[in-house]
């Protein structure tokens, strides 16, 4: 007799059409005899639908995929549960840029028999692990990020005083917004926002990307895997700061302590249904131009003859 089959189900709960795309998909896997686990704050919502258990800790290793309905958040969500577990996620887009899902909502039909007949590939992504400590040396917080710690300012009319070391070397000191540190995922993220280079995911390194530096040298950099980044904030008036892990997990700090960054032990797995290259997907998500005004032109032109 055939094991049983799990995945687990995610989702926007405020969307009603993420409700509504999660309960077609968990009657398609209970069609086909696949028991969908859902998160106890969510099980309410599918009370009525068949294949349907709580996930729990003794049933989460079973499941073949976290499918997530919702945009980026609700993915970075879902990989909090799934990356010490390495469980495969697979977005499907109801948000807005949705960088990191696989499908956008008119897709989520086809979904079903691909995660039946297991038709998907897995591709990883980097992570970043860090660590806040005190004045002491002493390990006050730890995280991860999919896509960026960032450090930023408390007080709006105060800049942070840091002073940033790769490998234990000093590199720079600025006076500034805030400092992020992201992985090749996150570049499309925060830090594209704040004129970070865009790097393909498939690279493994860290991107510095200092905020409003006020500093003649205030370049993003790109550093290697093996390299840790810290970032001390030095005593200063009310030099507050907070750090934010994915926008998520957070903690405060404040002048002599130091955040420190490197490459994770754990990779994230995303589950991938298409071979889409990276360049593609960066051209469909950011709508960009390829034609240029002078390929609209030489169109218009074949158009008219």
């Amino acid at each position: 007799m055939p094991s049983r089959r799990y995945v687990t189900v995610t989702l926007h709960g405020g969307r009603p059409a993420a409700v509504s795309a999660a309960a077609g998909f968990i009657a398609g896997m209970a069609q086909h005899g696949i028991t969908s686990l859902v998160k106890g704050d969510q099980l309410q919502q599918f009370a009525s639908s068949e294949g349907v258990e709580q996930l729990s800790p003794d049933n989460e290793k079973q499941s073949e995929l976290a499918i997530v309905f919702g945009g980026d958040g609700s993915i970075l969500r879902a990989a909090e549960w799934a990356l010490p577990l390495d469980i495969p996620v697979l977005g499907v887009n109801l948000g807005h840029v949705g960088f990191l899902a696989e499908l956008e909502s008119h897709q989520a039909g086809s979904l079903i028999s691909h995660v039946v007949k297991r038709n998907y590939t897995v591709e990883e992504r980097m992570t970043i692990d860090t660590i806040v400590t005190d004045e002491s040396g002493t390990e006050v917080w730890r995280s991860f990020a999919v896509n960026e710690v960032s450090i930023e300012k408390l007080a709006r009319e105060r800049m942070i005083e840091v002073l940033v070391r790769v490998d234990g070397r000093a590199l720079s000191r600025w006076g500034t917004d805030g400092v992020l540190m992201s992985t090749p995922t996150g570049s499309t993220a925060y830090a594209f926002s704040a004129n970070g280079p865009v790097m393909w995911p498939d690279i493994d390194a860290l991107l510095l990307v200092p905020l409003s530096a006020h500093a003649l040298f205030s370049r993003p950099l790109v550093i290697g895997p093996h390299s840790t980044i810290s970032i001390e904030v030095l005593p200063s008036n009310e030099c507050n700061a907070v750090v934010w892990c994915d926008g998520r997990r957070t903690t405060d700090i404040g002048g002599g302590m130091v955040v420190t960054a490197q490459v994770g032990t754990h990779r994230l797995k995303l589950a991938r249904i298409s071979e889409r290259p990276f360049v593609d997907r960066l051209v469909r998500k950011f709508a960009l131009p390829v034609d240029g005004w002078r390929g609209v032109a030489e169109r218009e032109q074949q158009n008219a003859d």
